[in-house]
Parts: structure tokens; sequence; C-alpha cells
């Protein structure tokens, strides 16, 4: 008998490498011809964008640590200095795929649907007439030339911004080269749009820019010139215990991140090497952080073309969410969730419903109080104003997250604007983001009895995103639920603790246990030879605890599906490992965030929804809630519409191999233990078949997939022969 340990490296996959792999998939549907084509471009721009946090969090983080000295390893194996060598290597090929797909398929595929995003050298006199009334009209009056001599040293340059860098010659002096640079206002937009007819034209700022450079550089000659784009640390580095108002801590730290240190310079190929060697050395990079691109150094400005041209045509067909509708017998929610709880699964389902819940919480007089979590919110959201007109009203309780990456500045303000309007406002726990989806009203009803209603949600508490990504919403008035909600929003409030909060799983208190708990009562299923099978869904799995639990179920003999829209550190398919462990990702129209997790229970099936993704930062940095649905009704609609149609997907799953390759669900079979729809079977996208759900013209749904029992290894204490 050979031990198998679970430690060993080999069994996991590396956190970075695992995300490049699901960007990949992201730039995978910009150049899929299936897709309409300027959905193509969205995906491209989105494409660009997460490789810029990439860059701002992950990248800059791992620099940090390998400067202070740190190079430890990861449960994968690799340590810092490897790693930051394989991503040299996988983000510099992903980057020249990035501009592959531009240059060679999507903006040829554009210029023959008559949208041209066009060079100087390709406008016509009316279209040179049109630049240089624009420079001298919008540009000139908001740039600032600088010469970098020693009365001017090199400007600040913000994250991201879009730069110029020139290499300039005095015309009295002609023996010395001075760089010039140019920081670009972000008040301008980054493509132009031409005056034309017949067509969509477009020209990069840049461009203009560079045109106009001769008007700002007065006695230079500009021997070159080039745009430049630089990526800096975006990481928050706050001192919580030491911080006398944590919002002002992180409204110091947000302004700082404007000038974290820089990791990446984007540049175009063709830049003269001299230029690039300066604004190298004066930004200290390696060499390796350089990205000459083959064409504008920010792909995610593309992004103005999907909005500003209006083609139905190359867009996805618009559908009708499906709107909440009460029974007949029912009056109001408040009346129907006296009865029964409500899921809704979103955008098929309308984001209205969780809206107006607060809403007309607001302006109900029979609402006393009001108790909201906000993580992530829009700039115009329609919540946020409620709690502050119920203020005047009744008892407002709202936590806000001052730390929800990338959008702590909105955050603030609307902290702010609540304080002021006498909302009572918490910014949650010391060295804990709050990222929980809750929301509690307590309300006296008609029949003169005071209840509460909750709102438990996977999603943020966001109108915009709803309608793009994927969430479950459940509404309930069961007084177990919501007693357990309360006992949570103290928890965020005042740090009072709790023995238990059943029903719900939160973390950091109780959820990592009972998810372990979950997997061990199944592993005992298996072993009594009764139903035993774990489907999970989820954004993330990472943490290493629950990876090798999941090993130790497979191993038992458990059937296990997990469908990981981005990083996933577990290695399927692994003989005597992982052999009944399958492992799909689903990239698509919209983005994949609900997290549902599936217990067969040995035929007594129990399912979980909520917050919380299979990581570390989930299972022990945040305060995340998972709720058990009790309904036998909604457990159904989850599994057999929700579940199965992700793993009947064969259109836009992608599956994890062994090797830690993806590949799509509908390519040739590589060998016979990868078990995947049969070559030849009908088409199935997942997103296409719950849109036609919600539009009440859904087709059959296939089969659900029934794992097959595959023999237990021979494993005893760990031990395989």
């Amino acid at each position: 008998m050979a031990r198998i340990s679970l430690d060993n490296p080999k069994y996991f996959l590396n956190r970075d490498t695992s995300w490049m792999a699901f960007n990949r998939r992201v730039l995978e549907e910009a150049e899929d011809e299936g897709n309409p084509l300027l959905e193509r471009l969205k995906f491209l721009s989105i494409s660009a964008s997460n490789l810029d946090e990439f860059f701002e969090i992950r990248v800059a983080g791992m620099m940090q640590q390998i400067e202070d000295g740190v190079n430890d390893a990861s449960p994968d194996g690799l340590t810092l200095t490897e790693k930051r060598d394989v991503l040299n290597k996988l983000t510099h090929e992903f980057v020249d795929d990035q501009y592959d797909c531009w240059n060679e398929r999507l903006r040829p595929a554009l210029a023959s649907n008559g949208i041209r995003v066009l060079s100087l050298n390709e406008l016509d006199a009316a279209g040179l007439r049109f630049v240089d009334e624009y420079c001298e009209r919008e540009l000139d009056p908001l740039l600032t030339p600088v010469t970098v001599d020693p009365a001017h040293p090199f400007p600040r340059v913000i994250n991201k911004a879009l730069c110029m860098g020139f290499l300039l010659r005095r015309r009295r002096r002609s023996a010395l080269t001075y760089t010039g640079v140019v920081s670009v206002p972000r008040v301008l937009p980054r493509l132009v749009r031409l005056p034309s007819q017949g067509t969509a034209d477009f020209i990069f700022l840049a461009d203009l820019v560079a045109h106009h450079a001769q008007h700002m550089y007065h006695g230079y000659d500009i021997v070159s010139s080039t745009p430049f784009r630089v990526t800096r640390n975006s990481n928050l580095y706050l001192a919580e215990e030491e911080a006398r108002s944590l919002l002002e801590s992180v409204r110091t730290e947000l302004h700082n991140r404007r000038k974290g240190d820089a990791v990446r310079l984007e540049i175009e190929v063709d830049a003269d090497p001299e230029i690039i060697e300066r604004l190298r050395s004066v930004f200290e990079l390696d060499p390796w952080q350089v990205f000459p691109v083959k064409g504008p150094v920010n792909l995610l400005r593309l992004f103005n073309v999907y909005e500003q041209v209006e083609r139905p045509d190359l867009k996805y067909k618009p559908f009708s969410a499906r709107e909440l509708r009460l029974t007949s017998k029912s009056k109001d929610l408040f009346e129907e969730l006296r009865t029964h709880d409500i899921l809704l699964h979103h955008p098929y389902d309308s984001y209205d419903a969780v809206v107006s819940f607060i809403e007309s919480a607001a302006e109900d007089d029979r609402v006393l109080s009001m108790k909201q979590t906000l993580y992530r919110t829009s700039e115009h959201s329609l919540i946020v104003p409620s709690l502050i007109d119920a203020a005047s009203r009744k008892e407002v309780t709202a936590v806000v997250e001052l730390k929800a990456r990338f959008d702590e500045a909105s955050n603030i303000r609307w902290a702010r604007d609540l304080e002021d309007a006498g909302v009572q406002v918490f910014h949650g726990l010391v060295g804990l983001k709050t990222h929980c989806k809750l929301s509690l009203l307590v309300r006296r009803d008609p029949d003169g009895v005071t209840r509460s209603y909750a709102h438990i949600g996977t999603g943020n508490y966001n109108a915009s995103t709803a309608r793009i990504y994927t969430d479950l919403s459940l509404f309930t008035a069961n007084p177990e639920t919501t007693r357990a909600v309360h006992d949570v929003f103290s928890f965020l409030t005042a740090y009072a603790e709790n023995p238990s909060y059943e029903p719900l799983l939160v973390a950091p208190l109780d959820l990592a246990e009972k998810t372990a708990a979950l997997i061990d009562r199944e592993i005992e299923h298996a072993r009594e030879g009764r139903e035993a099978h774990i489907i999970a869904k989820m954004n993330a799995l990472l943490d290493k605890k629950i990876v090798q639990a999941l090993y130790r179920a497979s191993q038992a003999g458990v059937q296990i599906d997990l469908i990981v829209r981005g990083i996933c550190a577990l290695r399927p398919g692994v003989r005597g490992v992982s052999d009944n462990i399958r492992v799909r990702s689903i990239v698509g129209r919209f983005l994949e965030h609900s997290r549902i997790y599936y217990f067969a229970n040995g035929g007594e099936e129990e399912i979980y929804m909520g917050s919380a993704d299979w990581m570390p930062r989930n299972l022990y940095e945040r305060v995340e809630v998972l709720l058990p649905l009790r309904d036998e009704v909604l457990r159904e609609r989850v599994h057999r519409e929700i579940l199965d149609a992700y793993l009947a997907d064969n259109r836009k799953a992608r599956i994890l191999l062994p090797d830690a390759t993806y590949i799509r669900a509908w390519q040739p079979l590589r060998g016979k233990r990868n078990r995947r729809p049969p070559i030849g079977a009908a088409a199935f996208n997942s997103q296409d078949f719950l849109i036609a759900v919600a539009e009440g013209k859904a087709p059959a749904l296939p089969p659900a997939p029934v794992p097959a029992r595959r023999r237990r290894p021979r494993v005893l204490a760990g031990r395989e022969r």
C-alpha cells in the first residue's frame, strides 16, 4: 500500500495561473464567431479590465512580498519568484493574443460592418478638419505639456491614466534630447467619434494628442512620440486597530492608491527604444513588466464603441425578465411571504422586486425598522435613497463595507449621506469585510402581530449589475430565519456572538466547520451505500482544507460536480484522489455569480445559497451567510431547473482536465475517463435556456446528467494499492 498524501503539491493548481486560465476563457468569447460582433468586442474589453485588476492586486501584492524578502511556496509548490517567472510568460502571451484578436479578427470584422476605428493617415479632408477643430476646442485647454529637466521633474502619473511620451530636441541645441510627458485628462473620451455618413467612425484620443503635440512644444522638434499607460499597486494597507476612524483611514489610503508603486508599463510596440528605457527607469520596473503592444495601450477603451454604436443586430437579443407575480389571494408581498418563501433567479427574474421590497418598506408606515448591508452598490442606487428617506420616520441601520475593492469611494459618499440623514451607519468589524447580502424589516401587520421579513441574496444590492450577473434572491418571513438574520446584524454592529445562528451558516464563526461536516456526511452516506452527491456552484474554489475534504469524499465514492466560474485549485480526475470529481466553468452572456451548494444527503437533499465562495477570505476573513432552502418546491427548482441546466451545458461550458487545461464541453473526447456530452448531442446553452424559461417558452431540459458510480479505489486510512 502506497500512502496518498493530500498535502502533495501536485494535487493543487496555482491560484494565479488558474485565474489566467479564467481570463483566457473570457478572451475565447471575444474570438468566438458564434457571439454577436459587438458582444465579442465587449468580451475583449472585459478581458483587458480583468488583467488590469490582476496586475493592480495580485501581481502588485506578489512583487511587494518579494521586495520584502518573502519567497514562500503556495499549496501547489510554487515559490513567489517561481510564480513571477511563470506569470511573466503567461501574461505576455495573453497580451499578444488579445492584440491578435483585435487586429486580425475584430477590427476587420467591425470595418466590414461599417464600424471603423481609423488612424490619422486614413482620414479624408473633412476628417482632418474635424480633428484640428476638436484639438483646438476640446483638447488643448485641458493639456499641460511637461519637459523633464532639472527644474521640471517627471510628473506624477496616476494609475492607468493615458499619457503621451515624447523625445524632444531643442531647435537651438540639437545635440540633446529631452523627455516630454503629457497626461491626458480622464474627462475626455478615449475614442472620439468622427462625423460620418453611413459608417460609425472613431479615432483614438492618443492619436489626436500626438497630432497636436507640435502646438504644445513650440521651439522643439519632436523626434518620436508614443502613448503609454502605467498600472500601479492598488492594494489598501490599513492599520485598522490604530485607526481613529475607519472611514477617514480608507479615504486616505484610497488617495494613496492613485500613487502606488508601478507594476506594469504598457507602451506601443514601435515606440523608440530610448523612450521605453527612460520610462522603465523612471517607474523602476524590471524588463518583464514592460508590455509592448500592437495597438491601443488600453483595450478597455474599446467598450466605448459598444456603448456608442446603435446596432442591435450586432448585440445580444434583448429579453424580458420575469416580473414577480403574487397569488390572486395575496394583497401584497408581505401577505404572500406569510404563507411561503419566494425565490428569484436574476437576471431572468427581475431585480425590481428586491428594490421594491426596500422602497415600499421605506414608505410603509407599518414598517417599524429597516436593517441593510451594503457591499457594492451603484452610483445611482435606488436603495440608498430609500434608506435615507425612511430615516426620518423609522429606525434604519446600515452596515456599509468601506473596503469593497474599487467601490470604496462611492461607499464613502453613501455612508456620509446616510449618516447625515440620521441612519445608524456601521462599518462592520475590525479585520473582517462585511460581504453578506442581508435586508431585514420589522413590520406591525394588519392583524396586529409584529413580524420580521428578510431578503437574503447571493449578489450585491446593485440594480445595474443585477441585469448582467446571475444571482439568487430569497424572501422569507420564517421566524427562525429572520431571528438568525437579526442576530447576524447584532454581530455586525456589536460583535455580539451567539452560540448558534441556525439555520444560517455564518463566516467566520461556523461556516467552514459546518461545510466540512456536510462533506463528511456525504462520505458516510457513500460508505453506507446511500445516495451521495455534491453539486457546488461558486465563483472560486481555493480553500485547501475544503479541497482536501472533497478529495476524501471522492476517494469514498461520493460523486462531485463543481461549477466554478473562475479560480479552481482542485485538480480533478486524478487516479485514486479525484476520480469522482468533475469541474466545469461557464463563461457566457451573463457573469455567473450565484453560489449554490447541493448535498444529496442519502436522498434527503439539502441546498444552500448565499454570499460565500469556498475561498479562505470568504471562510475566515469576511462575514458571510449561507441559508438552507427549506421549501421543497424551491429546492426542486434550484436543482432541476438551475443546476441541471448548468450541468447539461455543452456550448458555454469548459471542462477542467487533470493537466490543468480547459477544453470546451463539445470538443472531442480525450480518453475514456472524461465523461462529457456525446459528440453530435444537441447544442444546449444554459443561459439561453434560462432566458426561455423566464419568457415562458423554454424547450425541454436535456436529461439530467447521471454520474456513473465508479468503483471506489481500495483506500484504507489514506492508502492505495
